[in-house]
């Protein structure tokens, strides 16, 4: 049984930082691996970085480029700092496995961009890095999304029958027939961050803002009357989708309270159903959305199996841990993207690796 220590990077389009593990992954079949985290952190982003990524889906092509060179500066300065602080061994890491930051996610037109150069973040780092994790997959056909399923299934099927991620959006996996399935189910903490942010907020800690609000009743038949939420899966959600058809419901400068706490009972209707669609006995939740507690409370109302909450490492930390398996499926030379998930014409083994 070989291991392979990897150091997995996960930017989510939350933009609430730069999540960093460093792991011990071990085969022990041929869909099963152990995995021991060394080291873990997260890394909030610079406050020039952070206002140009809010900006990044309007920069035109030489702002863009630039901002993928940063980026990339960025993640290999926060990996060489993550490594001197918890006295790891460049010696001791095969890989670094970096997803990069969406900007633009469009499969049906044959793209996805993810930024965050992983070249620079080999050359300035000293360590092969593997980057571009999602685009042969949408060359194949399929959505590019969601990459993390194959990892719930790889690692954590022993604990729950489904699998719950709340980050910037929300995405459930389980098994049927034998088959991992996997989609975007809605959005999950972008709405409410940017709502927040109008109060000078990053994030409603515990929903708290949310659940001193009052649902807007005519606005959550709006939400729950999206086209999107009609159609069947494999299916995923891009910024753009907000942009063009949720954010244009909502109001950013008045009634915050009550479109929080309308939004918040939006997403809990929504992942209930299809959980409850799927007749999930029990679901592993992870992902910042994970420690919304008025989110989980409203959720919990609605959804008829229980909800498995883990210790606080795997909730920060499951989809950086997962990138590093992908990258160890990528050094194994084995599909790390599912046909069956994404709705890709076959199994891939996505990725681009970049030596020093």
């Amino acid at each position: 049984m070989r291991t392979h220590k990897i150091i997995g990077i996960m930017s989510g389009t939350s933009l609430d930082g730069v999540d960093i593990v460093f792991t011990h992954l071990t085969k022990q079949s041929s869909n099963k691996w152990d995995f021991k985290i060394v080291s873990a952190e997260t890394i909030h982003f610079s406050e020039i970085i952070l206002n140009a990524l809010h900006e990044a889906t309007t920069l035109n092509g030489s702002q863009l480029m630039n901002l993928d060179h940063d980026l990339g500066v960025f993640f290999a300065k926060c990996v060489n700092e993550f490594i001197s602080k918890n006295k790891i061994d460049k010696n001791d890491i095969d890989a670094i496995a970096s997803h990069g930051q969406t900007i633009f996610h469009q499969p049906a037109k044959g793209y996805t961009t993810q930024i965050g150069n992983p070249a620079v973040i080999a050359v300035k780092t000293g360590i092969p890095t593997i980057g571009d994790f999602r685009t042969k997959d949408v060359l194949y056909g399929g959505q590019g999304a969601p990459l993390v399923p194959i990892g719930d299934q790889y690692l954590f099927s022993e604990i729950a029958e489904g699998f719950l991620n709340i980050g910037g959006f929300t995405n459930i996996s389980f098994k049927q027939n034998g088959h991992v399935k996997a989609y975007d189910v809605c959005p999950g903490n972008l709405p409410l961050n940017k709502l927040v942010r109008s109060k000078g907020l990053e994030y409603d800690k515990n929903g708290d803002i949310a659940r001193s609000g009052e649902i807007n009743y005519f606005l959550l038949d709006l939400l729950n009357s999206l086209p999107f939420y009609t159609e069947e899966g494999p299916k995923s959600l891009g910024t753009e989708w907000l942009e063009q058809h949720f954010y244009p419901l909502l109001k950013f400068d008045k009634d915050i309270e009550n479109n929080l706490a309308t939004v918040v009972e939006h997403l809990a209707d929504k992942i209930a159903n299809e959980l409850n669609k799927h007749d999930l006995k029990s679901v592993l939740v992870t992902g910042g959305g994970a420690k919304n507690a008025f989110l989980m409370e409203r959720l919990k109302r609605y959804y008829k199996g229980e909800l498995i909450q883990v210790d606080k490492t795997i909730i920060d930390f499951k989809e950086a841990l997962i990138f590093a398996l992908l990258g160890a499926l990528f050094l194994e030379d084995e599909p790390n993207c599912l046909a069956s998930v994404t709705g890709a014409s076959k199994d891939v083994c996505g990725g681009v690796i970049h030596h020093p």
